[in-house]
């Protein structure tokens, strides 16, 4: 699977993941239809699926101009069926979805909302993880609970090391200078913070990064108990 990384609004990501071979495709949180579409007919793809993380507008906003521009199908967690506009297949925790060459895992990973799921694609080493995790951070705790967040985020950090993370947001300069206020001697931290930088100042992205980088770099993941990840989510709420 390829996956093509399509920024939207002011800092969203969407993400278009596709069989190079079949040209078949699915995205990812389309926050916008516009540049969705334009990448679509660029690789010459038949989008079929969109996929939603969680009900947020700037991860939906997309759904019902790709549905039909593409007669795409829209997909998304059961419990949140009255909050995605589109709806057509819900999903569940522990399922796996599959679908023309696509093979999905959704995790429930409550916290930002309580609905939020993540696709993780196995075989390739990929998840999605919308605002639940991002580089160096995690997403606000709006609708769960800290406990939520903390369960949710130990689901994501127990996959294997090499697995790529395809985030919602590019928030991740910003969450470094939290994480370096924090972590301060974290030489790989800094080495991390630097190519970062390199990255921005050059235009790209700085996802997808990496489940062993994260584990070693970001101060949520490395939180050793949930009143120390509360802790740390109360004062990055008011950095």
């Amino acid at each position: 699977m390829e996956v093509k990384i399509i920024p939207c609004l002011s800092d969203n990501y969407s993400y278009l993941v596709f069989d190079k071979d079949k040209k078949i495709a699915c995205v990812i949180d389309p926050s916008e239809a516009r540049p969705v579409i334009e990448a679509v007919n660029k690789l010459d793809l038949d989008l079929r699926y969109i996929l939603n993380t969680h009900h947020h507008y700037d991860h939906v906003g997309g759904n019902k101009k790709l549905k039909e521009e593409f007669d795409a199908k829209i997909i998304g967690y059961k419990e949140d069926q009255s909050r995605i506009p589109e709806i057509d297949i819900l999903v569940e925790d522990g399922q796996i979805w599959s679908n023309d060459n696509f093979e999905i895992k959704i995790f429930h990973v409550p916290g930002h909302t309580s609905g939020h799921i993540c696709y993780y694609l196995e075989k390739n080493r990929i998840i999605f993880t919308g605002d639940t995790l991002f580089s160096l951070g995690c997403g606000r705790v709006f609708e769960g609970t800290n406990e939520q967040m903390f369960n949710s985020l130990k689901i994501i950090k127990n996959l294997p090391p090499e697995t790529e993370v395809y985030c919602g947001h590019e928030y991740t300069l910003q969450n470094s200078k939290f994480c370096i206020e924090h972590d301060a001697n974290n030489l790989k931290l800094k080495k991390k913070i630097k190519i970062i930088k390199e990255k921005v100042q050059k235009g790209h992205p700085t996802v997808p990064s990496k489940i062993q980088d994260e584990i070693e770099c970001n101060i949520f993941l490395k939180a050793v108990s949930l009143d120390v990840f509360s802790n740390l989510r109360d004062l990055k709420d008011n950095f």
